[in-house]
């Protein structure tokens, strides 16, 4: 049953997209949290797909997996990581999943011959599913993120629905804009009236912002806030200021400077929970990151670059946030340099520009773009010991390299590529080739969390001091278990394996033939938290700092 006088935090977005919504929600979240009450995020994206997981990553950005497979916008790998918790298919909603759903209901005659409408079976379904979160998780408050800006045509029925629910909750319900200020440059000033209009235009949907948060280049002054708050009929100090700063981390450090959590309890009626500063931890982790002394240089290869750097940071965030982890909590910072393995196969002499960086990193990826630039790449690593960790494909990659390089195979590949290759080193599960065949794409691939057998004595075994993990998945193909033994009598190691010993998890070479050398066919960076570094990713990391 869902709690009495359950509370409900609707962010939107306003001006333009990208503003910063996902970050606002989670930290607002972590706030509540040191506050002593339990929330749960939700993110609404307004598109049509049914989920995150067809959508081209240069475009959209990362598909972020749950522990049920579900893949989803990448916000939601924002939202665990800042309030440390694994999140459900309750939590993310789309479009698509709501059409769907009202759809096949009424094709089943669950409306009993009604005229089915977008207002209200649609907006009923929303409000249906927000609950539905809120009591799986029996939190006091719910963070509800609406995807894109006020404006646009697709996200209306989900503002409408959190309106109908204002109105009948007024006490539990409010409203939060994350809008944008611009300074232009040939004026210096920064400009409040794109933020009254966006304020405007969600009044004339029926809802009122309690709260502005107001995103800039810089500080938001005092006298902003009153011309902001008058225009748009709140309480100045219900403007917080949300300029520019050194990480996102900082984000909900800066909030409470605003005072943006005794705003939220105070507009609920609610006091805090806790006693003191229970943000204590998230600060000895900005220190932690503050105090580093010594820079990695890190390369990462990869094949999701060409659209120009602006998306590189979204096609692998979370790959880019474990790094961080892991290296603040070892006292260092790390640069990460992004390189296009397409430049590789034009230029194979560039390869040698790779002795200059303490360790490379191979992410996840599909297709055949880049794949022997990566190859190259992989090989450059292993014979010049230099720390190496591969994710998915980068596991898949190693095997192929060490195949051909190492065991002999020259034509080793992936099914993925040359089906036709003598020595398919990597292939597809037999369950899924059925599906591909008849061109069914969607949930063909293993995903979400699954158990892998560590064996002891190596280098993943030690990382994480247990023989069971449980890791995120998102792959269609697999190490093929014909040649296993071949490749192990070469060299490799095994290192994690399905519980049944069929799937291959984790691959390393023996240190006594590299300091560092380890693929995951599953994705750790998923699970890598502020506060809970993930234990691959640190000993990475510390491979790294004794190459340097």
């Amino acid at each position: 049953m869902k709690k009495k006088n359950h509370k409900y935090i609707f962010i939107i977005g306003g001006v333009m997209s990208g503003v910063g919504k996902g970050i606002a929600s989670s930290s607002i979240g972590k706030i509540l949290q040191s506050k002593g009450f339990k929330v749960n995020p939700i993110k609404v994206d307004p598109y049509l797909n049914v989920d995150a997981g067809n959508m081209n990553p240069t475009e959209h950005g990362e598909v972020f997996v749950l522990d049920s497979g579900l893949e989803t916008d990448q916000d939601m790998g924002n939202y665990e990581r800042f309030l440390e918790m694994d999140l459900n298919d309750g939590d993310y909603m789309t479009s698509g999943m709501i059409y769907k759903y009202v759809i096949e209901k009424e094709r089943n005659l669950g409306y009993r011959g009604k005229c089915v409408e977008a207002i209200p079976h649609v907006t009923q379904e929303i409000l249906r599913r927000i609950k539905s979160a809120s009591d799986e998780h029996n939190s006091d408050i719910s963070l509800i993120e609406i995807g894109g800006t006020i404006g646009d045509y697709q996200n209306i029925l989900f503002i409408e629905a959190a309106r109908t629910l204002k109105i009948k909750n007024p006490r539990d319900v409010i409203f939060i804009i994350v809008s944008y200020l611009p300074v232009p440059g040939s004026l210096g000033e920064m400009k409040t009236r794109p933020t009254q209009n966006a304020v405007r235009q969600l009044n004339s949907y029926g809802v009122q912002p309690d709260i502005i948060i107001a995103r800039g280049v810089q500080l938001l002054d005092h006298r902003r806030k009153e011309k902001i708050a008058m225009a748009c009929a709140i309480s100045p100090e219900n403007v917080i200021s949300a300029p520019d700063i050194k990480s996102i981390y900082d984000v909900p450090i800066n909030f409470e400077k605003d005072k943006i959590g005794s705003i939220i309890l105070k507009a609920f009626h609610l006091r805090s929970n806790t006693n003191g500063n229970s943000l204590k931890e998230w600060k000895d982790f900005i220190r932690k990151r503050d105090k580093a002394k010594k820079e990695l240089q890190i390369a990462v290869v990869g094949k999701y670059f060409d659209t120009g750097d602006f998306v590189l940071s979204d096609a692998y965030v979370s790959v880019i946030e474990a790094v961080k982890f892991s290296s603040y909590w070892n006292e260092a910072s790390t640069k990460l340099t992004w390189i296009n393995s397409k430049e590789y196969e034009i230029d194979p002499k560039k390869i040698s520009e790779l002795k200059k960086y303490d360790g490379i990193i191979v992410p996840g990826g599909f297709g055949e773009s880049g794949i022997e630039g990566i190859i190259m790449a992989i090989k450059y690593a292993r014979e010049n010991k230099i720390p190496y960790l591969g994710l998915c494909y980068g596991m898949q990659l190693a095997v192929i390299e060490f195949a051909r390089n190492v065991v002999g195979w020259s034509d080793a590949h992936t099914a993925e590529i040359n089906p036709k290759s003598s020595h398919l080193v990597i292939d597809i599960m037999p369950e899924q080739k059925k599906l591909l065949a008849e061109e069914k794409y969607g949930a063909t691939m293993r995903l979400g969390a699954y158990p892998a057998i560590l064996k002891k004595n190596t280098i993943a075994h030690n990382a994480y001091d247990t023989e069971e993990i449980f890791e995120r998945h998102r792959h269609r193909y697999e190490v093929n278990p014909e040649y296993i033994e071949e490749i192990e009598k070469n060299g490799m190691i095994f290192s994690g394996t399905s519980p049944s010993g069929k799937l291959q998890e984790i691959v390393e070479l023996p240190k006594s033939i590299h300091p560092f050398f380890l693929g995951t066919q599953f994705h750790p960076e998923f699970k890598a938290r502020p506060l809970h570094p993930h234990p691959l990713f640190t000993a990475f990391i510390k491979a790294c700092l004794k190459n340097k």
